[in-house]
This record gives structure tokens, C-alpha cells and sequence, in this order.
């Protein structure tokens, strides 16, 4: 291995001298660069070199080949400055070694890494950016390699045909990539815009030479002009006289007739590509969007025929997918504003072609997801409108209607339901998203904890906003809805709902100790948790914060009294003591032993607990009942040895 890098180094001789000689570098920086070289070549060397390993070979001489050239532009502008360059100098083998021994890594990294498509394109963006002449080989090699990607094909013909301007060629991949992957929406995508392009480059040629006019780019303001010109043309009154003028509209005649065979072409190449891609990829409904947008922004023969059958496909084709049915809704939309309508009578035209199509839609594909997009789109129109109260009332009325809409045909979710319920308390009516939640959580969705959380908190909106204290009745009306909802759930699903319990009821007594016997219910009915939320420590941690650590006390206790306290309880209570501890209070030292031994009556194979247990007895016990305790862990546990280290050390 040795050989062959000093080897190596040895061809790169002449370089450095040239290097040298001319002044571009020192003998210390050259000592330096044969160092970093020979550590990079002897990581190529290496059994199992690693891709990384070329990579960083590669930006090194791509960095010092950078500092050459700007040393070598600022020796120029230095000797023009002097006066003493004359003519332009011969580029020496400084110049050309960098680069060829880039493209030799580069071709040493890719025969290592055959499959990575990455190095490759990073490969031929460097051929193509010093316009080396090997892109030609390596395009062939990456095609061999990589038959099955789509990417490589679009680049390939991209190259021949911007930079060999060798449209046969480009077009030969084109169709050979298309045959090894008809499934490609960017193939076909590529193949219709390439085709497209080079006919405008020959129209382009056409007009530059003056036998031609106009280019097959769709240009909205022309069209207008001539819109214009067409309605006032008795404003333009001929200079000349009557046989040149029917000599020029012969003239006129004539290149209408030159551009009528590219419009032709053009919408020949179109439809053979459109049915060419349809069979082969018949359920991308991308690739349809995308053939119609290239449409719109062409001038072809029968644009308007081609575009009805386009969209009369998309519908036989997805009527019932839910996207088509938005997208073709917001294309009407889309078309007043690209047309340059902005008057409210158009708009207001456009806007009830698009609540037809959706009408439509919902009777075609009745689902939650279609409803879903139909209330997107109005959210859309009234930020795209604000200020304007009188249509924003109409609209805000007309996504009412659509609620109500997917409520009666049973596509109402529990997303969207809340979204119902939302959207009233967003317009401020809190009394009808009151009525409609009660209405909902009495359906099909009365075990959805989002819209039994969200009536309740609309709920309390509704008694907090005349008052901030509610009354007797409003309170109990609360709790009893609190009650029927926690007693039905289970903990886990009910966090949030015995959270905004907690909260409200903190300040009311009564209620409060009823939310506590509530809680008890629960956490013997389902038992505590070993990790997670833990709603007996969520009451013992308000409790201790609100009424202080006796009380705190008082109900952890209750807790452990139950048959399954959980792990988590433990926790928090020791945790609670520790801290207690730590400040000097004795009773507290007390009661945290007495929950460790507690906790360690269940879970005594629990390591963690063990070494929180030792840790206690360490901080703020003896050194007597620590090594009690570590002993004891040792005794207990299977794999003491791993967690325990010895009390003497």
C-alpha cells in the first residue's frame, strides 16, 4: 500500500514545481499539501475505504484548486499593474492537474459506489461545470448503472440538448428512459416541455429571420391588445392606399397560415404525449394537473377542445376522488384572478361556479374529507377578503350550512365536529356551539374526550360570562356534566378533563372533595400507572401546593390505600418528601423511608428505585443505613453489579 501512494505522490512532482516556480505557493505550503495528500491517499488504500473518505479528498482539491486560481488572477493583475505582461501566458500543468485529479476520485468513488445516484450527480456536475469531456462517458456509465431512475434520464437529455444542442439525442433518451420507466410523472412531464421547447426554437428562429411571427408562449397582455385593437378599429384609419393594403393582408394571411402549422404541431405533440402518459400512469391524478397547467401556458390549435377533453377525463377518471373536486373548485376561482377580473360582480360569478362544483361534489362523494375541503375553501375566501362585513356574513352563514350539510348525511368525524363547535365560539356565538355540542356528545361521537373537553370548556365560557363567579345551579350543572364524562372514561383518556376539573373546582370546597372521592373511584376501578400520567399524583401535587403538605399528606395516603397505588404515586410522594426532607424537616425523613419500603414491597427488582432509596440514605441518612440499604439492593437484585458500586469507594 505504501508503493502504490508513494507512487502516487511521485507523479504529482512536476505540479508542485510548476506550482513553485510561478510563485502561486510556498515550499512550506507545498510541504503542507503533500502531507494532507499523502493522508488522504492512504484513507483511499484502506481495505473498506469509506465514502466520506473520497469525499473529503475531493473538496480539499476542490478548496486548494480555488486558492490557485486566486492567487494566479492576482499574480496577473499584479504583473498587468507593473507593466511588465504583455501577451497571455500558456496555461502550464498547474492548470490542468487539479482538475484531472478530481475526475480521478470522482471515478474512483463512483466504481466503489456504484449505487449511490448522489455521487454520481455530483460527478457530472462537476464534468459540467469545467466542461470536461468525459460527461459523455459518464453520462453512458450512470445510464448502465442506474437504468431504473428517472433522474438520470432528464439529465442526460437535458445536457444533449442545452449544451450539445443534439435534439435527436435528447430525444432518443427521452423515449428510451420513458420505455424503462413508464411510470414516471417527471419523465413525461420533461419529454412534453422539451418537445414544446425546441418547436418554439424553431418558430423563435423563424421570426428572428422575418419569416415568421409571434411565439407559441401564451402571453395574456397581447392577447388583450389585440382584443382592444379588434374592438376599436375604426379608430386606426390606413395611411396607404387600397392595393397595399391588400397586399399586406395577403402577407398577413400567409403567416397566419405559417403559424397555424406550428399551433398544429405543437397540439399533434401534446395529445400524442397526453395519451401516451394516461395509459401508461392512468391513476396519477399530478400528472393530469400538470399536462393541463402546460396547456394554459401554450398557444395550440384546438386549445379549447384539448382542454374540455382533459378535464372530461379527470372526471371520468376521478369523480371519486375528493382532490379533484377541490382543485376543479378552486380552478374557477383561480381563473377570475388570472384573468384580471377584480371587479365584485365576476368575483361573485366565480365564487358560485365554485360552490357548484362543490355542491356537486358533496352529492358524488359524500364524505367527511370532502366536507373537510369544501370548509377549507370558504376559510380561504374570508382571509383572502376581510374588512368586507357584508360578504363575510355570507360566507360565515354558507360554512354553517355546510356543518349542518355533513351532520345530516352522517360525515361528520370527530375532527370536523369540533371544528363545528369552534368555528360558533370563533363568531362569537357561544349559545349555539353550547346547543350543538350537547347535541354532538349525545350522538355517535359521545366517547370522543376532544368534544366532551371542548362542551365543557365551552360550557364554563357560557357561566363565566356574565359573572366571573358562576351560580349555585351553573356549578352543579358542571359537575354532574364532569361526573357523567370521568366516570365513563377511563384515566388515561380523560388527562386533560380531570385537569380542567381540578382547576376550576380548586377555589370551591365542596366540590372539590367530591372531585377527590370521584378520583378515588377512578384510580381503584383502573389502578395507578407505573409511568405516564398519573392522576393521584396530579391531586396530591394540586392539593399540596393549594392547601399545603398535611393535607397533601392526608390524601397520598388514601391513595396508597388502594389495591394498585401504581409506581408513579410512590415517586411523586417520595419526591415530595425528599424535598421536605432536605430543608430539616425529621417527619419527612421519616415518612420517605417509610414509602421507599412501601414502594420496594412491590417493585423490588426496580434498580432505579434501589438507587434513589441509597442516594436518601447517603444525603441525609447514616452511613450505617446506607450500607443497610446497599446490601440489602445487592441481596435483591439480579443484576445488582451493574448499577451498585461499592459503598467504600
Amino acid at each position: 500500500m505504501a508503493d502504490v501512494v508513494q507512487y502516487r505522490l511521485e507523479r504529482m512532482v512536476d505540479e508542485l514545481d510548476d506550482l513553485e516556480r510561478r510563485g502561486l505557493f510556498t515550499r512550506r505550503e507545498i510541504a503542507e499539501i503533500v502531507k494532507q495528500r499523502r493522508k488522504f491517499e492512504y484513507r483511499l488504500k484502506r481495505p473498506s475505504p469509506l465514502k466520506q473518505d473520497y469525499i473529503a479528498y475531493i473538496d480539499y482539491e476542490t478548496q486548494l484548486d480555488s486558492l490557485r486560481r486566486l492567487r494566479k488572477k492576482a499574480a496577473t493583475r499584479e504583473l498587468v499593474r507593473q507593466g511588465k505582461k504583455k501577451t497571455k501566458t500558456r496555461k502550464s500543468v498547474s492548470d490542468f492537474a487539479p482538475v484531472s485529479r478530481i475526475m480521478e476520485i470522482y471515478r474512483l468513488a463512483v466504481m466503489r459506489y456504484k449505487g449511490d445516484v448522489e455521487l454520481w450527480f455530483r460527478y457530472l456536475e462537476f464534468c459540467r461545470q469545467r466542461k470536461n469531456g468525459r460527461m459523455k462517458k459518464v453520462l453512458a456509465q450512470v445510464i448502465r448503472f442506474h437504468p431504473k431512475v428517472p433522474g438520470v434520464w432528464i439529465y442526460a437529455a437535458a445536457w444533449e440538448f442545452d449544451h450539445n444542442l443534439n435534439v435527436a439525442a435528447a430525444r432518443a433518451l427521452m423515449q428510451n428512459g420513458l420505455r424503462m420507466c413508464p411510470n414516471s410523472e417527471d419523465l413525461w412531464v420533461e419529454y412534453l416541455r422539451m418537445e414544446l421547447t425546441y418547436l418554439n426554437k424553431l418558430k423563435a428562429r423563424k421570426v428572428a429571420l422575418g419569416e415568421d411571427k409571434g411565439t407559441l408562449v401564451r402571453d395574456h397582455k397581447d392577447a388583450d391588445e389585440k382584443q382592444w385593437k379588434e374592438e376599436n378599429k375604426d379608430l386606426f384609419m390606413s395611411l396607404d392606399d387600397e392595393e397595399k393594403g391588400n397586399d399586406d393582408h395577403g402577407s398577413d394571411e400567409e403567416s397566419e397560415k405559417k403559424l397555424d402549422l406550428f399551433l398544429e404541431h405543437a397540439s399533434g405533440i401534446l395529445k400524442t404525449i397526453y395519451k401516451g402518459a394516461i395509459q401508461a400512469i392512468p391513476s396519477s391524478f399530478g400528472l393530469r394537473k400538470q399536462f393541463l397547467e402546460i396547456l394554459e401556458a401554450i398557444e395550440v390549435a384546438d386549445s379549447e377542445e384539448l382542454h374540455e377533453e382533459i378535464l372530461s377525463d379527470m372526471k371520468r377518471d376521478f369523480s371519486a376522488d375528493p382532490e379533484y373536486w377541490d382543485w376543479l373548485a378552486r380552478l374557477e376561482m383561480s381563473d377570475a384572478s388570472s384573468s384580471g377580473k377584480k371587479n365584485e360582480d365576476a368575483m361573485l360569478s366565480q365564487l358560485q361556479k365554485a360552490v357548484r362544483v362543490y355542491e356537486e361534489a358533496t352529492k358524488t362523494v359524500p364524505s367527511a374529507v370532502m366536507f373537510n375541503l369544501y370548509i377549507k375553501f370558504f376559510m380561504d375566501v374570508i382571509a383572502s377578503e376581510r374588512g368586507e362585513m357584508e360578504a363575510y356574513s355570507s360566507y360565515v352563514s354558507h360554512i354553517l350550512k355546510v356543518y349542518e350539510k355533513a351532520e345530516t348525511k352522517g360525515c361528520l368525524t370527530e375532527e370536523l365536529a369540533c371544528q363545528y363547535i369552534s368555528f360558533y365560539t370563533q363568531i362569537g356565538r357561544l349559545e349555539e356551539a353550547k346547543k350543538v355540542a350537547e347535541k354532538l356528545c349525545s350522538g355517535k361521537l359521545s366517547d370522543s374526550v376532544r368534544l366532551w373537553l371542548l362542551r365543557i370548556s365551552v360550557e364554563i365560557r357560557c357561566v363565566t360570562k356574565s359573572s366571573l363567579s358562576p351560580s349555585k345551579a351553573e356549578t352543579l350543572s358542571i359537575f354532574e356534566l364532569l361526573k357523567t364524562v370521568l366516570t365513563k372514561m377511563s384515566i388515561s383518556e380523560a388527562e386533560s378533563l380531570w385537569m380542567m376539573a381540578l382547576k376550576f373546582f380548586a377555589n370551591q370546597k365542596k366540590y372539590f372533595e367530591k372531585l377527590i372521592e370521584l378520583s378515588l373511584i377512578s384510580v381503584a376501578k383502573y389502578g395507578g400507572r407505573d409511568n405516564g400520567f398519573s392522576l393521584s399524583s396530579a391531586v396530591v401535587n394540586f392539593i399540596l401546593h393549594k392547601d399545603g403538605l398535611q393535607h397533601a399528606r392526608e390524601v397520598y395516603k388514601r391513595f396508597l390505600a388502594l389495591p394498585h397505588p401504581g409506581l408513579a404515586l410512590y415517586r411523586n410522594c417520595i419526591e415530595l418528601e425528599s424535598n421536605f426532607a432536605s430543608l430539616g424537616d425529621e417527619d419527612s425523613l421519616v415518612n420517605g423511608r417509610k414509602l421507599y419500603e412501601a414502594a420496594l414491597a412491590t417493585y423490588d427488582q426496580d434498580a432505579s428505585l434501589w438507587k434513589d432509596y441509597y442516594s436518601l440514605e447517603t444525603k441525609l441518612g447514616t452511613s450505617e443505613s446506607a450500607a443497610a440499604v446497599y446490601w440489602r439492593a445487592r441481596k435483591t437484585l439480579k443484576d445488582s453489579a451493574a448499577v451498585f458500586t461499592s459503598p467504600d469507594r
